[in-house]
Formats: structure tokens, sequence, C-alpha cells
């Protein structure tokens, strides 16, 4: 049963002594994660982090410096001195292992002891690339929850299972999007049934008449032919790229396979740069938000796909982190009995929705009040970029500026006999490139929906905010000046850590 109330205090001694597992921990809400539950509880018992390496000592050398060693935890090497090193080799254990393989690529003692003692499970491995190999996807984003599962359920002492999704899971729905689970075979196409099993046996299929048939190029045709089905089968059911397709397999599948083991998902909207705690700007990996921040930074952006009145749901990472923990509380050995997994939206655009004008202006401003400086001294001047609102008006204005004089050009190549074949072939290869990710991203730029979050709110209704400590676990979007966020600690936080 869920808890009534809580304030940090009961989260903080939640996780005293326990045994938690984390996968995705090299990632950029795996870090905060960690990082989080090392300086509010020390007493933790072990935090397992399962990283791909060949063995123990290239998977302890992956966390050291991909992830322990990081700015993310200044304050925590601060906080311990000399001692932060022992402090961490005794709480952080890395296992050399991948949520693709059934038994997560550990030996059987490892994961015959890992079963004994575990409490906690969190699922955060995910490839999230819109146009990914779709056997790539496959194995990492379904049957990674599958292994998950089925390691979960050896774990007699489990107290929590959580599996973070995304909120895109509903794909480029207009209106309001309710917090609820997806059912198996549930299809985003009416009259059509989503067959997880028989979406892996068709790409076994697939790439073994691609053996058959492979010539020299084989590794590149099948490279190609998986991206290619990814986007074909997600579009066949209704979602529009690879990856929200396949996440919405991996909920599906944790459904079935949950039996009543306490299961809890969450699906964050675009998660962007840690807002207060530890390192306020700290982020990793670009959003396509911040391509127009980087493409004012260089000015090498003359124009954007975004209409600006439209909601961007954004979420900051340390926000995302701190539902995760609360939820794990709040629903800890909590039965499943027939029930289904409780879903929170961590998301912005129901509570206190930012439109993509809030980037624009505050990237506007700050640029103009802190012009970037060139590697020759000079002030590199602030141009605007234009913004297209429709995918109509930017395919007109590709056609015009770029299709055409690549046209002529190719019949002044074809008059010449080749001698531009190499500069026509270049161009139109970039041409297409643009063009098919504009088709791969131009739903997700024109997305109309808005995430309910009534689930989180209930959970947030359950947090006394009374003291400065109950502060270090706030996950309400109204807390959040928009424009203050992006223009202070967004923005310098993309310069810092993504533009060097």
């Amino acid at each position: 049963m869920m808890v009534d109330s809580m304030d940090a205090a009961r989260i903080i001694a939640y996780f005293k002594g326990k045994s938690i597992l984390i996968t995705g921990s090299t990632g950029f809400l795996g870090k905060i994660l960690v990082e989080k539950i090392l300086r509010v509880q020390p007493d933790v018992n072990k935090i397992y982090l399962l990283v791909r390496g060949i063995d123990a000592p290239s998977a302890k050398q992956r966390v050291q410096q991909e992830v322990i060693g990081t700015e993310l935890f200044g304050l925590l090497r601060e906080k311990h001195g000399k001692g932060f090193q022992q402090f961490v080799d005794d709480k952080v254990v890395a296992l050399a292992g991948d949520i693709i393989h059934e038994n997560l690529g550990l030996e059987s003692p490892v994961l015959d002891k890992l079963a004994k003692e575990m409490d906690v499970i969190v699922n955060i491995a995910a490839t999230t690339n819109f146009y990914e190999r779709y056997d790539v996807s496959l194995d990492v984003n379904v049957m990674g929850v599958k292994h998950l599962c089925h390691f979960a359920k050896q774990c007699d002492n489990l107290k929590m299972l959580m599996h973070v999704s995304t909120a895109y899971v509903s794909s480029d729905r207009e209106g309001l999007i309710l917090e609820k689970p997806i059912k198996p075979g549930e299809s985003l196409r009416e009259g059509l049934y989503l067959d997880v099993d028989a979406e892996v046996r068709l790409v076994r299929n697939v790439k073994k008449e691609l053996k058959l048939n492979a010539g020299n190029d084989a590794n590149k045709m099948e490279r190609k032919a998986m991206k290619e089905l990814g986007l074909q089968r997600a579009r066949h059911f209704g979602w529009s790229n690879t990856y929200v397709y396949t996440k919405a397999m991996g909920e599906m599948l944790l459904g079935q396979l949950r039996g009543d083991m306490p299961v809890v998902i969450m699906r964050p909207s675009i998660i962007t740069s840690v807002r207060a705690d530890p390192v306020p700007g700290w982020m990793q990996g670009t959003r396509t938000i911040d391509t127009i921040i980087i493409g004012y930074a260089k000015q090498n952006l003359s124009c954007f796909l975004a209409d600006l009145d439209l909601v961007m749901d954004v979420i900051p990472g340390d926000m995302v982190v701190n539902a995760m923990m609360a939820a794990m509380v709040a629903h800890s050995g909590e039965r499943g009995g027939g029930v289904p997994p409780a879903v929170y939206h961590v998301t912005s655009s129901l509570r206190n929705p930012a439109t993509y004008h809030v980037l624009h202006d505050s990237g506007w401003r700050h640029f103009t009040e802190h012009p970037r400086v060139g590697k020759n001294g000079e002030v590199i001047p602030t141009t605007d970029m234009y913004f297209f609102s429709t995918i109509a008006r930017f395919h007109l204005y590709t056609v015009l500026t770029y299709k055409l004089p690549l046209e002529i050009l190719r019949l002044v190549n074809l008059l010449l006999c080749g001698v531009f074949s190499r500069l026509y072939n270049d161009l139109d290869r970039k041409y297409k490139f643009v063009m098919h990710l504009v088709d791969v991203y131009g739903p997700f730029a024109f997305f109309k929906g808005c995430f309910d979050d009534m689930n989180l709110e209930r959970l947030r209704l359950m947090m006394a905010m009374k003291s400065p400590e109950d502060q270090i676990f706030n996950f309400d979007p109204k807390t959040i000046d928009w424009n203050d966020y992006f223009y202070k600690i967004h923005i310098p936080g993309v310069l810092k850590y993504l533009c060097k």
C-alpha cells in the first residue's frame, strides 16, 4: 500500500542499509541518481552499477572515469575530503555485464549473491537514438527489460523495480495524455496488434536473409536495413521513431512479466541540465532543444524547425531523480496482485508550460549580453535565426535554396561529362541527410500533446515541504521560473559542458 506522507528524512532513511542495482549509470540521469544517493545517505549498503566491460577491472575503470570522476561528484568529493576514494570503494561496486544478455551477462555465483541481497533495482539503460538499428533497440529497450525482470524475480527481498521510460511513448498524440500503462499488444493504430515476440522473430529472419544475399558491403547493408526496418515498423504501428516505439514495447513487456513484483514506471519528458544540486547547469549529451543554443553560440545555424508558440515539455535532471527517489519510497514493497504498475509523468507541460519562445528569448538575451569571442579575439556578432513553424514551409525553403541549385549542378555536370560528379554527389548526400533528419525529428519538433501528471501531483502533495532539508527533494515544476532557469543555468551549462 502506498504511504500517506513523506518528507526528506523519510526518503533519506529509506536508503539506509539498502543494496541497489542501477543500469545506465554512465548516462546523464544515472550519474545524478548515483551521486544523490551517496550524498544524502552515506550509510547505503552498496550501489551496484552494471556497465559494459570485458572484465571487473575494466568495468571499475569505466565507472571511475565516466561516473565518479565527473564534476558532478565535486560536492561529494569535497564532503569526504581525503577519504572520498575509500568511501566510493566501500559503497560502489562495478559489475561487468549488459542487460542485452540473459542473466545480465553475469556469472552464476555473482548473480546468486546479488539476488540474495538486492533491495532495489533501477533500470535507466536505454538507447535513445531516434533512428537506431532495430535489432539494437530491441536488444536494449525491450529484451533488456525482459532479462532484468527475470533477475528481479530471483531477488527474494526485492522491494522495488523502477523502470525509466519516456513520456513520448505516447508518440505524437494531441490533447491530454494520461498516466496509464501500455496494455499487451496495444498499438497506436486501430486494429493492429503489436506482438513483441513476432518483432524479435522478424529481425532474426531479416538478418538471416541479408546474410544470404550479402555482397562486399555486408555490414553496411545490414546497418542500413536494420535502421530502415526500425523506422518502418514504428510507423506501421503508429509511433514516429524507433526509440519511442521500442520504449513502449519495453513497458508492455514489463507489464506482462512483472507478476506481483513492486513496479513503478517513470516517464520523464525532455530532461535538461541540473537546476539546483549538486552542480547547477551540469549536463551530458545534446538534446534537440540545445541545437538552438549551440547554433547561437557558434553562429553556424541560420534556421531551425520549431513553432515558437508550441510548448516544449522540459524538466531538469535533478527534479527527475528527486521524483524517482520519492516514488521508490512511496511504493516500496507494494505487490502487484493484478493491479497495473504505477506510472508517473515527470513533466511540466500541464503545471508550468514553457514555450520555445522562452528558450529563444533567453538565448537571444544571453548572447547579446554575453557575446561569444572568436579565436582571434574578435566579438562574434549575434544574428537571429529564422524559425519554420511548419514542415511544409521548411520543405519549400530547402527546395528553393538548395534543391533547385542542386538540380542545376546535376544538369551542368551531365553537360560537362561528370566534371562536378564528386561535388554533386557530396551535396546531394548532405541534402538527403537533412531531409531524413526532418522526417525523423519533425513530429517531435511539432509535438502538441500535454502530459497529465495527476499521479505525480498526488505524490507531490504527500511531500512535506516544511524545512530547507525537504527542498532537496523538490520535483514541483511550478517552482521553476523558466526564463531565469534558461538564462542563468541551462544556457551557461550548455556552453560549458557541450560547447567545448
